[in-house]
């Protein structure tokens, strides 16, 4: 009766928002973002039997995050989406404050979804692991519980990620904090999805000469890229430094190699993932044709996200576009799925001293810049991203104090590869070697203008609008 009333409930949001929502002009054009309320984690993605699929944590009763869903979206190419029916409402006892995110796996033909049941109570909170599956008409079957708190963690346990290893197992990261308020991502094993092995603690605060380095690890993610492993997580609690680690909470990775039957993972230095101001709760899969693609959640849990425009249309955040990864001279590169190529719509292209260049369309729009000086790019008069030779710096103002907030980006610059949609841009540095992805709010139709006298190459194409039905 629970998931009955929720269902109503939100079908009536749905009926009363999604017309209000259209009609924001920050609404994105080809970028995923809920119909109405509030969007944040990629969840479940995985391309499965021909299509992509990516489900997400969704309040859609609430610009809030509240008790959240599983909304669905699937693809067969990453650019052309259809909703698919909700796929977790948090009806039952052990999800009743939300089904956290989680994952999804081939199991043996079966799309299943592993995720987080989150439970509070007065004195405190729980979390469940937890099953369901896919069935043919798009909705899911829940399983229930397969994994209980552990012993010697707190309540906040969650963001499971499960594959399966050459040695036919499946193994699970899952973020967690230990009774010491120490952030840890956690290994277990298990045969069949069903009944787990706890491995025990492969990475964390005070763990492979970390020392001390965050209260809570959420989101993990663990895979194979080239000959190395990568860990991808999101600590929280990490002290701000002068030019990174400037974000509420961050996301990065790590290199390394894990050993499975000692439960072990020698690792490298943490990386930030992306340098821009909103991007958080990344999640990777494998793809067909081998490659491996990601998508992040472009916003940043308790920062000022309750101050963007949008939620006077009714919805907040969305996505950030696909990705594809690759392992490069010891670091992770980023790059835009290729399939964005597919919305390219009247190229054109530039030469000459860039204060020279007109103003140009940047509602939707991708550009490929190469500078050959200083230069600074001013997108609408709201955000402003300048080059000095040395460092990158992103400014804009905070929309909770209207004081101005850089991020910065340090390397030797040969290329800009700039992806604008309404209100985000994501800025790929040197073929992939960097990425700043964040939101702003311009004031009308946004356009871009060059400054300073540095010769610039440039190509710009407009990107059409991507179909979400």
């Amino acid at each position: 009766m629970k998931e009955i009333s929720l269902l109503k409930q939100t079908l009536k949001a749905l009926m009363q928002g999604q017309l209000r929502a259209a009609q924001d002009p920050h609404r994105p054009a080809w970028h995923l973002a809920a119909p109405v309320g509030l969007l944040n984690d990629p969840n479940g993605f995985i391309q499965f039997d021909g299509h992509f699929h990516l489900f997400y944590q969704w309040n859609p009763l609430a610009c809030a995050h509240g008790a959240k869903f599983w909304g669905h979206w699937r693809s067969d190419d990453l650019i052309h989406w259809q909703h698919e029916p909700i796929a977790l409402v948090p009806s039952e006892e052990y999800e009743s404050h939300g089904c956290y995110s989680g994952s999804a796996v081939d199991n043996n033909g079966v799309l299943t979804l592993i995720y987080t049941g989150n439970v509070k109570f007065p004195e405190g909170r729980t979390a469940w692991q937890c099953l369901a599956t896919l069935e043919e008409d798009g909705s899911c079957r829940k399983l229930g519980p397969v994994i209980a708190l552990p012993d010697g963690y707190s309540g906040h346990v969650r963001d499971p990620k499960v594959w399966r290893h050459d040695d036919g197992q499946w193994y699970m990261v899952l973020g967690a904090q230990n009774l010491a308020g120490e952030g840890k991502v956690l290994l277990l094993r298990s045969a069949d999805l069903h009944n787990w092995q706890l491995l025990g603690e492969i990475a964390g605060s005070q763990l492979n000469g970390l020392g001390e380095f965050g209260y809570m690890w959420e989101c993990p993610d663990l895979f194979r890229l080239g000959d190395r492993d990568i860990l991808i997580a999101c600590p929280q609690g990490l002290a701000p430094q002068q030019t990174r680690w400037l974000n509420t909470f961050q996301s990065g990775y790590f290199i390394g190699e894990l050993d499975y039957q000692q439960a072990r993972f020698a690792h490298g230095e943490f990386h930030e993932l992306d340098l821009g101001f909103e991007f958080y709760a990344p999640q990777t899969t494998a793809s067909s044709d081998g490659r491996r693609l990601l998508f992040g959640w472009m916003g940043i849990p308790d920062g000022d996200e309750f101050y963007q425009p949008t939620l006077a249309y009714g919805w907040i955040h969305q996505m950030t576009c696909p990705r594809e990864l690759s392992l490069e001279e010891g670091r992770l590169h980023q790059r835009p799925a290729r399939e964005l190529q597919q919305l390219r719509r009247s190229p054109q292209t530039w030469q000459g001293a860039a204060h020279q260049l007109a103003p140009l369309d940047i509602s939707s729009a991708e550009l490929l810049i190469q500078p050959e000086g200083a230069l600074t790019l001013h997108f609408a008069d709201a955000l402003c991203l300048s080059w000095n030779g040395e460092q990158l710096r992103l400014s804009r103002r905070n929309p909770r104090s209207g004081l101005e907030e850089h991020r910065y980006w340090h390397g030797s610059l040969a290329q800009l590869h700039i992806f604008c949609d309404r209100s985000s841009v994501e800025i790929f540095i040197n073929d992939g070697e960097a990425v700043m992805s964040s939101r702003y709010f311009p004031s009308a139709a946004p356009q871009l203008r060059l400054t300073d006298e540095t010769q610039v190459n440039l190509h710009y194409w407009r990107l059409e609008d991507g179909v979400i039905v």
